[in-house]
């Protein structure tokens, strides 16, 4: 048996977690058990040695781990890692997981093993559920939503796992890796050496080829009609600065559909209402930008002359099963090197162009200024009576403007009625539709940025879905003072909005309470918060909210604690 770790030597724990702080990883969100003893001599004995450590942070659910590793990456664009309790806390990482596949999301999720051996070996089990959690087939919990697996065998693995783990996460496309580490092996020593040695192996990352961008320019630059479609963002700063330029420039609406992460401000001459029919009829070619679903193929067609152009990590999102959106023109790149080659080379065609589109351009930007003004006007009508969604998320426009917010949004503020006009200050959540995201992703942002102001918006069903009383001890554990606001509306509302789309004149929509949708009685959800000691209020009547959110806001700023709206909608 070994216990000690012999000169030059860490336990395997304790190696695995200084490579991974040698590999840019700030946090390791963690919930512990019985499977981490070794995790936790290894931080112990690596700060006793003055090795560099990412940060432990307790994690109350692992629901929470997998959400603010998310959100920290999107603040961050670095890589975290999520360590997990055996088989049952790697099943409370599933959601998070399929969330974070379907967004090139490149968490590191690792999850304890339960020992193998039950005498005679250091680390062997010990209690009875070293029996109860042993699995044939453990990461088959997440394999289909990761990229890559593996299970630690031996602990001179250790360094070599963690840079392989690392690179495949951050390849294109970008995605969670899982490993599973049995508690025998990180109870072994591991040689020191190479602790803080340069990655063994670089991410794969595709860069657009000079041939596809500039075909792709020539077709958008011929077209009478073309169109953009994006829903993840632009990828940068700089990208999503040439997005607004060329889409200005050559007079092209871009459409946000369900979009997830801004790509262009929504007060854009060029920013069309989110509804696709009329823009999909008239278009005769499309550039869509890493889009999972840029449409509804049952609802919107695009003509057989329209040559389509797909530009993502994965244009043709080779891990969905079924997805047969027609792509004329496939470019694997990450968008943020993507858009700047693509409006670059259509700078290039614009001479002698200028008349057309200018008028082209004057014509998309009354039509687009037209739909902004009767959304707006829509939104303001909703104060009255119950409110409704769209004036919560005018008020919070209103509340936050100039204070360099980011908003995350789960089936709660809409981003139509919304003025945003920065990189990275819109979330929705994400198209896998695991419920309880926008909360901890959100105190994940504030981790990654104290100073920022950062709201969650959610609906009271993603709110009860986010384990909420976890997260407001993660809030109050680390000082993280995110503005919650929840749009309480008593029911599943995505799901009755879905029953109504298929069966408009059905018995359900008959009803006075549709069957299955119902969440009645509603908790007093400002309680929750309280018992954190957070600040909450409740807010019933539209005239009041901007009153109530700016006392939010100034609670934020002044006591540096959460604050939490309990908003009450229309259903």
């Amino acid at each position: 048996m070994m216990g000690m770790a012999k000169s030059g030597t860490l336990t395997a724990g304790g190696a695995l977690l200084a490579r991974l702080k040698a590999l840019g990883v700030d946090y390791i969100f963690a919930n512990s058990g019985t499977d981490f003893p070794p995790i936790i001599e290894g931080l112990a004995e690596a700060a006793a040695k003055d090795i560099a450590l990412p940060e432990a942070l307790v994690m109350p659910h692992e629901g929470a781990a997998m959400g603010m590793a998310h959100g920290y990456y999107l603040a961050t664009g670095k890589s975290q890692v999520v360590m997990a309790h055996t088989n049952v806390g790697l099943a409370n990482c599933a959601i998070g997981a399929i969330n974070a596949a379907v967004e090139h999301i490149p968490i590191m999720l690792f999850s304890g093993r339960t020992p193998v051996t039950e005498k005679d070996r250091f680390g062997a089990r010990t209690v009875p559920i070293g029996w109860g959690q042993e699995m044939r087939d453990q990461a088959a919990l997440v394999r289909e939503a990761c990229k890559w697996d593996y299970e630690m065998r031996f602990p001179e693995q250790a360094l070599d796992i963690a840079d392989r783990a690392y690179a495949i996460a951050n390849s294109t496309p970008r995605g969670p890796v899982y490993v599973s580490l049995p508690r025998e092996v990180l109870c072994e020593p591991a040689p020191s050496a190479g602790l803080s040695a340069p990655l063994s192996m670089q991410p794969a990352v595709a860069a657009p080829g000079e041939a596809q961008i500039r075909e792709a320019a020539a077709i958008l630059a011929r077209a009478r009609n073309p169109v953009i479609f994006a829903q993840h963002g632009a990828g940068s700063q700089e990208a999503f600065r040439a997005l607004g330029e060329l889409a200005e420039d050559w007079g092209i609406p871009v459409c946000q559909y369900w979009a997830l992460q801004l790509a262009l401000p929504t007060d854009h001459p060029m920013a069309a209402e989110n509804n696709p029919a009329p823009l999909i009829e008239a278009a005769d070619a499309i550039l869509v930008i890493d889009a999972l679903a840029p449409w509804a193929p049952d609802t919107h067609r695009p003509s057989d002359g329209c040559t389509i152009i797909q530009m993502s990590q994965d244009p043709l999102a080779a891990r969905t099963p079924v997805r047969n959106f027609r792509s004329d023109l496939s470019i694997v790149c990450e968008p943020a090197q993507g858009i700047p080659a693509l409006a670059r080379a259509m700078q290039e065609l614009a001479v002698g162009r200028e008349q057309g589109l200018t008028e082209r351009r004057g014509s998309v930007a009354a039509r687009n200024a037209e739909s902004r003004r009767k959304i707006r006007a829509a939104a303001e009508a909703g104060r009255d009576g119950v409110m409704t969604k769209d004036w919560v998320s005018l008020c919070v426009s209103r509340a936050i403007e100039g204070r360099g917010a980011a908003v995350l949004s789960e089936l709660g503020c809409p981003m139509a009625p919304m003025s945003l006009s920065e990189h990275g200050s819109w979330f929705q959540e994400p198209h896998a539709g695991g419920l309880g995201w926008s909360f901890p992703a959100a105190l994940g942002m504030q981790l990654a940025d104290r100073k920022r102001l950062v709201v969650a918006t959610m609906g009271d069903g993603s709110y009860m879905f986010s384990n909420p009383v976890a997260c407001h001890q993660i809030a109050e554990a680390l000082g993280l003072p995110v503005l919650v606001v929840i749009l309480n509306n008593s029911e599943w509302g995505a799901v009755r909005q879905s029953v109504l789309g298929i069966y408009p004149d059905g018995y359900a929509a008959r009803t006075n309470v549709m069957p299955l949708t119902a969440l009645s009685p509603t908790p007093d959800f400002t309680k929750v918060a309280e018992a954190s000691r957070a600040w909450a209020r409740k807010v019933t009547l539209g005239a009041d909210l901007p009153a109530v959110l700016e006392a939010a806001l100034e609670h934020i700023q002044t006591k540096g604690t959460l604050a939490l709206l309990d908003v009450t909608v229309r259903p």
